[in-house]
């Protein structure tokens, strides 16, 4: 999955409806170096991603996962001021004009347009430093979900947002979580209500990504 570290661990929660949340700080200096996945009724633009066959098998395509016209995503996330402006600073192109936003059309919110979901990246890591749900609204598009807790990554899974983050415990390198967090929020009297979370913890065999203690040789 993207937007969560290349050589670390799947992972994600972290919310908050319409609300900016502080990164990550053992994370911070990677997120900021700065470059998809998807469900049912959804359609995703940017770099190819992996996706196990059984998901992918499991979600049926929708009709109107297919927009008549795509959004500017870039455009999108520098003029909205629900995205903190730490976020916007970093979002900068990694080759020309390539972006690293992957952008995922589907159905949440029950409008006749799908709905778009916007996950900022960083270029060097793919770690996911802002997630974002944009609802149709006239001839434009509002923010109904923001969460910019890194390393974060927002998905379509049905009609339902997913949230994916991962845990950090004491000693954990950047590349390796002790765990991760899913969140799935439902549309619901016009807000993303949360119906329901998993917490994994990650098997420590093998793990070579901890930090020694300190007087530990190695």
């Amino acid at each position: 999955m993207r937007g969560l570290n290349k050589g670390a661990r799947l992972g994600k929660p972290s919310l908050i409806t319409g609300g900016a949340v502080t990164a990550m700080a053992a994370a911070a200096g990677l997120l900021l170096a700065g470059c998809g996945t998807s469900s049912d009724g959804v359609r995703k633009e940017g770099p190819a991603q992996t996706q196990s066959a059984a998901k992918a098998a499991s979600r049926a395509p929708s009709a109107a996962a297919s927009p008549a016209q795509k959004i500017d995503a870039v455009k999108l996330i520098k003029s909205d001021p629900k995205v903190s402006d730490q976020v916007k600073k970093n979002l900068k192109p990694c080759v020309k004009d390539e972006y690293p936003v992957d952008v995922i059309y589907g159905e949440l919110t029950g409008e006749d347009r799908p709905d778009v979901v916007v996950n900022v990246l960083t270029c060097a890591d793919s770690f996911g430093i802002g997630s974002y749900v944009y609802r149709a609204k006239g001839d434009s598009y509002e923010n109904v979900f923001v969460a910019e807790q890194s390393p974060v990554y927002a998905d379509i899974d049905r009609r339902d947002l997913t949230i994916t983050k991962q845990v950090y415990g004491p000693g954990d390198a950047v590349c390796c979580p002790s765990g991760q967090d899913v969140l799935t929020y439902h549309w619901s009297d016009s807000a993303f209500q949360e119906t329901g979370r998993t917490h994994t913890d990650y098997s420590k065999v093998g793990n070579t990504g901890k930090v020694p203690s300190e007087g530990t040789e190695g």
